[in-house]
């Protein structure tokens, strides 16, 4: 992008967005729940879906890179940042609101949110999003889940932008949900809102299952520690939680970043820890592991960002 592009490309985004929707040179850090990563060229915070349809209708005018963000959890921004523009939702587009046996709710909506809204009008199905740690559009890219449940037993349609500004509606079959997977990784699109179709239920009993799954987390995650949520996959017959511990690697450091004392599946922000910090423990973890076990733990969390 030479420089005469980027000007127009930065007047053509500063005609309608508000000055706090687009910033430029934004240190990553202040923006994922790691409070790590190098600096974004843009980064531009949709108010609408016509304002995205606007955005990546420019980014693709203009050539530019992009990355889509939710709430910036379960990703890990490298040192150097990310060249190109970064389209974050956030409010305004975090809405949420109960119409019958669904749920409506803005791709910015974090999931804790959504799950009381559902408990608020009795409607049953998304307790165990309880204390997920990210957005609606975030956890239908990666098919969050946790106690059970997931992302792909709820999900009814979801509208996106398409790259080139298009908006399109996928149907719970288009959704291609699977484990830690949707049809999102592959397209590139950006999720703009989603209808979840839950079930009636005792509001109580809703409730208590809320207040569960919380005490729960609450006592056994790092929750007072910058982290991107849990670091690597499930292996399968296995979790990835217990190999580690088993290796003795609870507390293990690299610089800032740190194995978590109170969980062995996270990977902690211990203060001022960089991206090469956490990617040097991730790969000694892998290494140990597979000496110790046999078997081999892939990340959860999106590694993102220039080198």
């Amino acid at each position: 992008m030479d420089n005469a592009a980027k000007e127009k490309f930065i007047a053509s985004c500063q005609a309608f967005l508000k000055p706090e929707q687009f910033l430029m040179d934004e240190p990553m850090k202040l923006h994922t729940t790691f409070e790590i990563g190098g600096p974004a060229d843009f980064l531009i915070f949709p108010g609408s879906v016509e304002e995205a349809q606007k955005i990546l209708s420019l980014i693709h005018e203009y050539e530019v890179p992009l990355v889509i963000l939710g709430n910036g959890s379960n990703v890990l921004v490298r040192d150097k940042g990310i060249r190109g523009a970064v389209v974050k939702f956030n409010s305004p587009m975090s809405y949420v609101r109960a119409e019958g046996n669904r749920i409506i709710a803005g791709a910015g909506a974090l999931l804790q949110d959504v799950s009381a809204c559902a408990a608020e009008h009795s409607l049953t199905g998304l307790e165990f999003a309880c204390g997920i740690p990210g957005s609606i559009g975030g956890a239908l890219f990666m098919n969050a889940g946790a106690y059970d449940g997931e992302m792909k037993n709820v999900a009814d349609r979801v509208r996106t932008v398409t790259r080139n500004g298009e908006i399109r509606t996928y149907t719970r079959e288009q959704l291609d949900l699977g484990y830690r997977h949707s049809v999102f990784q592959e397209n590139g699109e950006a999720i703009c809102e989603a209808e979840l179709l839950l079930e009636p239920g005792e509001k109580t009993a809703i409730e208590a299952k809320i207040a569960d799954y919380t005490h729960r987390r609450e006592s056994k995650q790092p929750l007072e520690m910058p982290s991107a949520g849990s670091t690597f996959k499930r292996p399968k017959g296995y979790f990835a939680g217990t190999l580690i511990d088993q290796t003795g690697l609870k507390g293990l450091s690299v610089g800032g970043a740190q194995v978590s004392t109170k969980h062995a599946g996270f990977v902690v922000n211990k203060g001022n820890a960089t991206a090469a910090d956490v990617l040097g423990l991730i790969h000694e973890v892998q290494r140990q592991v597979k000496e110790a076990h046999g078997v081999e733990l892939h990340p959860e969390v999106r590694i993102i960002g220039e080198e």
